[in-house]
């Protein structure tokens, strides 16, 4: 600390933390759909923090921990307070609960990652990453709104999906990293080609393209977790087809 601090990457840090208290305070003032968005653009100044960082050979210890409690209030405290705010305040106790949950789930989470960021196989997240979770959480209430969903059905699905994040948060289910590879070295040129389609159908249409993407992202852990336990169960069946006996 006597010899200062990197600036970019904590700027971008900062920018992560202000989007994050600018959606609690959207949130408060029952603007969900603000909210919701200043949390998805938490997740490009997260994004580009560790990657400046990495690029400038900044990385610091400080660096690390200010990204992390930056991380809690804008993926952790933020989306929480969101669906609590928008949905899951027609439940009560239940409902401040499973918010609560999601924030605690967080927090271990980020905890976790910062013990195991040594150990963890470079390329995967053990378990579901929190700014992906807030994604979710967001971008269900950016869509919702956008598709004028309401009643007891939207509340119920918030309150499990609140649940369902958390539960994937402090998982051992194998997720990949994609910001680790991201702009890492050449790719063909197609590649750019591609990036400026995705620009456009998120431009187009930024409510269901977004929710899709978390979607998938989110569904990408447990589906892979589960063709891997067919696919070593179906070897162990087939083991004992032909000898008869379990291997």
């Amino acid at each position: 600390m006597i010899r200062g601090i990197y600036l970019l990457p904590n700027l971008f840090t900062m920018g992560n933390l202000f989007c994050g208290f600018f959606a609690i305070i959207s949130a408060i003032k029952g603007n969900y759909p603000t909210a919701a968005a200043a949390i998805v653009v938490a997740n490009v100044f997260d994004i580009l923090d560790g990657k400046v960082a990495r690029m400038m050979k900044a990385t610091s210890r400080f660096g690390m921990e200010f990204d992390s409690l930056a991380d809690l209030v804008s993926f952790g405290v933020a989306p929480a307070l969101l669906i609590f705010q928008w949905s899951l305040i027609s439940f009560g106790r239940i409902g401040w609960l499973a918010a609560f949950l999601f924030v605690a789930c967080g927090a271990l989470r980020l905890a976790r990652f910062n013990v195991q960021v040594e150990t963890v196989a470079k390329g995967l997240f053990n378990g579901l990453p929190i700014p992906a979770a807030a994604s979710m959480a967001a971008t269900t209430v950016l869509i919702a709104e956008h598709l004028g969903a309401t009643g007891i059905e939207r509340n119920v699905f918030l309150l499990l999906l609140c649940y369902g994040l958390a539960f994937l948060m402090v998982s051992n289910v194998k997720y990949p990293a994609f910001k680790e590879s991201l702009f890492q070295g050449r790719a063909p040129f197609r590649a750019l080609v591609i990036v400026a389609l995705i620009f456009i159908v998120i431009a187009a249409e930024p409510q269901i393209s977004l929710f899709t993407l978390a979607v998938i992202y989110t569904l990408s852990g447990p589906v892979k977790a589960l063709l891997g336990l067919t696919g070593l169960l179906r070897g162990r069946t087939q083991g004992v087809d032909e000898e008869g006996v379990a291997p």
